[in-house]
């Protein structure tokens, strides 16, 4: 399984939905980079369940606890390991339907790989396994922080009501990281709306990344783009990126679309500050295209573990929208990969 992520900022995640812990280990830190545990705790805080009518009402504290690879908060050279305990499963929510394949989720696919049953809370592919990479992101934010690099995270759209205009203060106070203030209440009803009949809606991801200097990325199959589109689409429930102007950018002329160049690079960004497969020196700009949460308690037609046919309605905890717990997610995958960057030996062709 690919449970290792980077090549310099290597990060190594464990643990199942509803086992004992989830966990990451951190190797390639230089030493003496000083890590704050209750920043870590402020970024799975974020993301964790339970902090809103949005997300799954499953209660857990996801404390964090670093075993090894500080010394005086400093690190010192060695793997920087964490965990942290699930104390709130149950289990019992998915007994009825243990032997049958939720649609949309990866029963099907681990069982034709790995020979597994469902496992309960969907075992290594639930979303929850996303703790340990916003952990490692917390992480690779400080390390990147003095570089003045910075990434942020927040809802563009959910089902057909897209934001307008971009207020990023609001965004951050809004339960649903919504980024329009004037939609926000029409957003919030279409979302709660479609949950009462016991349905989920998808959602676009607005993400930036400010202070990136130019010249991070490698030509051909290692692209700055390439490597973080790869890391968006490692989480499990986006299903498209685009990157600046994305697919507008079909629909345009050379002339519009090209980005002149002024003494300090690109004066405009429809790129998305990515040229070449390397950082401009613009902000990168992307966006990440969310599915429906697939665990729905709408009658839905499956198949068991005889190949018999079924109908199955999930029930238990489950986010009506995955926005606002992916957007601290997504900004984590972006860090982890610029840290890899960062942490890389110079190359010159």
């Amino acid at each position: 399984m690919g449970n290792i992520s980077g090549h310099y900022f290597r990060v190594a995640t464990f643990g199942e939905s509803h086992g004992p812990a989830m966990g990451l280990i951190i190797d390639g830190l230089p030493a003496g980079v000083r890590i704050e545990e209750n920043q870590i705790q402020l970024e799975l805080n974020r993301r964790k369940p339970g902090n809103s009518p949005f997300v799954s009402p499953r209660k857990e504290d996801d404390q964090i606890e670093i075993l090894s690879g500080l010394t005086d908060n400093l690190t010192n050279g060695a793997p920087l390991a964490m965990i942290a305990r699930n104390v709130n499963q149950k289990p019992k929510d998915y007994s009825a339907i243990n032997k049958m394949f939720r649609p949309g989720h990866a029963d099907w696919t681990y069982y034709k790989k790995y020979g597994l049953e469902p496992q309960s809370g969907g075992g290594r592919s639930s979303g929850r396994e996303t703790l340990s990479r916003v952990a490692a992101g917390a992480v690779a934010r400080m390390l990147l922080k003095p570089l003045g690099i910075t990434v942020s995270a927040a809802t563009l759209s959910v089902g057909p009501i897209k934001s307008l205009r971009f207020d990023w203060d609001f965004a951050y106070g809004d339960p649903l990281l919504f980024l329009d203030p004037d939609l926000a209440i029409q957003a919030h009803q279409f979302v709660l709306s479609k949950h009462k009949l016991g349905d989920s809606v998808g959602a676009v991801i607005e993400l930036k990344a400010e202070g990136v200097p130019a010249g991070w990325g490698d030509p051909v199959f290692d692209k700055l783009n390439a490597r973080l589109g790869g890391a968006f689409f490692s989480i499990g429930a986006v299903k498209a990126v685009e990157f600046g102007q994305g697919l507008t950018l079909a629909q345009m002329l050379g002339s519009e679309a090209n980005d002149p160049m002024g003494p300090s690079g690109p004066t405009t960004n429809n790129h998305g500050g990515i040229l070449g497969g390397i950082s401009t020196g613009r902000p990168i700009r992307a966006r990440l295209f969310i599915k429906p949460t697939p665990s729905i308690a709408i009658e839905q037609k499956t198949i068991d573990l005889n190949q018999q046919n079924a109908t199955i309605k999930v029930h238990g905890r489950h986010d009506p929208c995955l926005a606002p717990r992916l957007a601290p997610v997504a900004e984590a995958m972006c860090l982890i990969t610029l840290a890899d960057f960062f942490l890389a030996p110079p190359s010159r062709l």
